[in-house]
């Protein structure tokens, strides 16, 4: 068990250096920032003066380890864009990202899990059918669009929910929050519907096509045969089995509502790190896009760790299989 994480440790180290460097390679093609602060009437001197002055006229090489230095102790560099630490401004946007991610997740899992549930064991009842045909419209239909459907009929047509912004917040040191005010709380509704749909539609029919697999196997048929009940059945024996597959994809799906939340703050102009990377994106603020990345990548390769540490805890052929090749 140790051996086994500490090279799934080392596998994330590498994997965190390549994206990295693919990270800071390529961002440095997305524009020239010193345009951007100094205008178009800089002279040729000023503009070199502040180049030098930022690092920019050294090597790629000397740049991305500067870059390598600087992140190995939790610091970024400066933003071209706003003159501050990246890691300053990244922990000013993380509680409104997490919050956001957070609250999507829940609802994700809370409704998605249960629901895929119910429309495999209750295939032909009308309930069923709406949850698919719903879930249908929550894979099909963009983020965006789904973000501006809701602000234009519950914010524009009824006025029941705030159209942007986080509303306000209550600070513990750094860390803020929305979830203790009123208004925090409205404004996080839209944006956290947003966000969760895709996932949990996804997770629903996921959960849904696997529990119809495992209720045509053998053994769940030799359950029936022993008189077990059709609830010791379904949620002891089939739904266990539903979750193993699942997890991986889950897990995967929990990152991606981090790394997509980008087009959700956006839209709803939430005050997150994903709003802060489209702002970077459009001064070309490398060293916030290439951080922004880099987490990113963080969370998936943490996620990555704790679901096959899951699959280990909850699949007892996995354990079999090591004792084996241990002797």
């Amino acid at each position: 068990m140790l051996a086994f994480i500490l090279r799934r440790i080392l596998q994330s180290f590498v994997v965190m250096a390549v994206v990295a460097l693919i990270a800071f390679g390529l961002f440095n093609f997305t524009g020239d920032p010193v345009t951007f602060m100094v205008g178009q009437d800089a002279t040729q001197e000023q503009r070199a003066q502040l180049r030098s002055d930022l690092g920019l006229d050294q090597p790629f090489y000397v740049q991305f380890g500067r870059f390598i230095g600087r992140a190995m102790h939790g610091e970024f560099g400066l933003s071209l864009r706003q003159g501050r630490p990246v890691s300053t401004l990244l922990k000013e946007r993380l509680p409104a990202t997490l919050e956001l991610a957070t609250t999507a997740a829940v609802l994700a899992l809370a409704l998605g899990i249960p629901a895929g549930v119910y429309t495999a064991l209750r295939r032909n009842s009308w309930l069923s059918q709406v949850l698919l045909t719903v879930s249908l419209a929550g894979i099909s239909l963009p983020t965006f669009l789904i973000g501006i459907l809701l602000i234009l009929i519950f914010a524009v047509i009824l006025g029941w929910l705030p159209s942007f912004g986080r509303g306000e917040t209550v600070g513990f040191g750094w860390w803020t929050t929305g979830f203790l005010t009123k208004s925090g709380l409205k404004a996080l509704i839209l944006p956290s519907i947003t966000l969760s749909l895709f996932q949990m539609t996804l997770i629903m029919r996921l959960v849904r096509a696997e529990m119809l697999e495992v209720l045509r196997t053998d053994y769940i048929k030799f359950a029936r045969a022993r008189g077990l009940t059709d609830r010791a059945i379904n949620f002891g024996h089939a739904l266990k089995n539903t979750l193993v597959p699942v997890m991986t994809i889950t897990g995967l799906q929990l990152g991606s509502i981090i790394a997509f939340a980008i087009i959700t703050e956006t839209v709803f102009q939430w005050p997150g790190m994903g709003l802060l990377f489209i702002q970077a994106v459009n001064f070309a603020d490398v060293p916030v896009m290439a951080a922004y990345l880099c987490f990113i990548a963080l969370v998936f390769v943490v996620i990555n760790l704790v679901v096959d540490l899951l699959y280990y805890a909850v699949d007892p052929r996995l354990r079999i299989e090591r004792l084996v090749a241990a002797h």
